[in-house]
């Protein structure tokens, strides 16, 4: 029952309000990867803004095999992009921790991811912006970002959509198919999303909707992944001493 076209107006009027509110004139800095998440959420941000207030920026770490969809989106919407290689920071932040001992796998791939998070806010903050988050539901359901990393941001367009209701979105945007059918990768690990959680997004997003799904221990999995992970989408525990009243 999805209504894409519904949807993208009503995703291009929330943009608009949320600069109106938290950052009157500001610019919406976007992490450009190729894929479908970053290329609808620039296109959202492009017509609830107008181009020249969308910045991309494309971030490879090293060589990037697939960096040719990131210009072919920033082209296609015609907006400011900048192209800023993570390789030599990562290089030099593992060197250091390696003071530590032996590094994780899960360090080495989460740590590009923060890097380049830290890189966005760098270009926001210089370039008077708000962060995308580029995040969707799907991806959110069973944990797949790095907190603090592709997981951050000021604002995020997607976080209650499916990938199939993004690619919907996408469609109604008129992005190129390409971008929208590509499949999902980090370009860190060499293995796409769906490689990596043992089942496909159309399982999940159906199960995520309807509750409805055929194979019993990839429900198993996703029941797993869903407890394991749903303090990364939580705010974080705090503390409340007893006691002390906020009179404001």
């Amino acid at each position: 029952m999805f209504d894409a076209e519904k949807t993208k107006k009503e995703c291009i009027e929330w943009i608009s309000d949320f600069f109106e509110t938290n950052g009157k004139g500001c610019n919406a800095v976007v992490g450009i990867s190729g894929g479908k998440d970053s290329s609808v959420v620039a296109a959202l941000c492009t017509e609830a803004l107008g181009r020249e207030r969308v910045i991309g920026v494309l971030m490879p770490c090293g060589k990037q095999n697939d960096i040719d969809m990131a210009y072919l989106l920033v082209r296609h919407l015609g907006i400011r992009y900048y192209e800023i290689n993570i390789q030599n920071t990562v290089d030099a932040a593992m060197k250091s921790i390696e003071s530590i001992g032996e590094i994780s796998r899960q360090t080495c791939l989460n740590l590009p991811a923060r890097i380049r998070m830290a890189t966005l806010y760098a270009v926001s903050q210089s370039m008077n912006g708000r962060v995308a988050n580029t995040c969707n539901y799907s991806e959110d359901y069973v944990g797949y970002a790095t907190r603090y990393g592709d997981g951050a941001g000021d604002f995020s367009p997607l976080s209650n959509l499916t990938v199939s209701e993004v690619k919907q979105l996408g469609t109604v945007l008129g992005l190129p198919q390409i971008l929208i059918e590509k499949p999902p990768i980090d370009g860190l690990c060499g293995k796409t999303d769906e490689e990596n959680l043992g089942f496909s997004y159309a399982v999940l997003d159906q199960y995520i909707r309807t509750g409805i799904i055929e194979d019993d221990k990839t429900k198993e999995k996703i029941d797993k992944l869903y407890l394991q992970n749903h303090f990364k989408v939580l705010p974080m525990p705090s503390f409340s001493p007893t006691g002390i009243c906020d009179n404001k």
